[in-house]
């Protein structure tokens, strides 16, 4: 029976029958504005507050400061209390780019992913991560090399990706392949507004519901519905693609 690391996320949690798998490494994507950065934020600051589990934040867009303001504006209050008391790690884009050489990078992160303090990570995004390659081959190796160092180091981790296509089964790249997990962020158009769903497509080594479940974005960050009472709030049903899968054991 395999050891769950709960998100603390509602609704989500449940969609995973129990959460993610111990040392998975999680593919989330979305285009942009779907709120993949707030569910690594909100992942992280949950393992803190619920959970007295430390984590590791990587960001090769933002600086410390702009991820500071986007946690207090979503509400994690406590974020600067837990990064200064190093419950929470974040290396930033001035840190991550500073040599331009993947190698040098991974060697300045490679002790903290080894510290037992720290339980979980998450890397926004892999599409920066993998501007450090010049060839996919070459992505292939340091993805799998990288992987297999959270794994290694115990840390139960969620990587997101920009992702250009409105639908996820339209784009699918090598990365949806060398993780262990695919969640999809969709934001579709209602008339003058949208409607975000969630898609849990792929875990390995565990059951998932894997039909289309509306989440909203608000104070406290993300929260899933998983009833169908939650689609009234958020417009029409959204499409379904199945119901839940007892065949997502790999």
């Amino acid at each position: 029976m395999p050891e769950f690391v709960k998100t603390g996320i509602e609704g989500l949690d449940s969609i995973l029958n129990g959460g993610i798998v111990k040392n998975a490494a999680v593919l989330v994507s979305g285009n942009p504005g779907t709120g993949k950065s707030i569910l690594g934020l909100q992942y992280l600051y949950n393992g803190v507050e619920m959970f007295d589990e430390g984590g590791i934040y990587l960001t090769f867009e933002e600086t410390k400061d702009d991820i500071s303001q986007a946690a207090e504006s979503i509400g994690f209050d406590r974020w600067d209390e837990f990064v200064e008391s190093g419950r929470i790690k974040v290396y930033d884009k001035r840190t991550l780019l500073r040599s331009g050489d993947f190698s040098s990078t991974l060697d300045t992160i490679l002790e903290d992913l080894q510290d037992t303090q720290y339980d979980r990570l998450v890397l926004d995004s892999l599409t920066m991560f993998q501007l450090f390659f010049e060839n996919e081959q070459e992505q292939r190796q340091y993805l799998l090399k990288f992987i297999d160092i959270l794994k290694d180091s115990g840390l139960t981790s969620i990587l997101t990706m920009e992702q250009s296509a409105v639908f996820p089964d339209t784009e699918i790249g090598l990365e949806n392949f060398l993780t262990d997990g695919n969640i999809y962020l969709i934001q579709s158009p209602a008339g003058s507004t949208s409607n975000r769903y969630i898609w849990v497509a792929k875990m390995r080594k565990q059951p998932i519901k894997n039909s289309m479940f509306p989440l909203e974005i608000d104070e406290g960050g993300i929260e899933v519905y998983e009833q169908a009472a939650g689609f009234s709030m958020m417009g029409d049903t959204p499409p379904m693609f199945g119901e839940e899968d007892t065949g997502g054991l790999e």
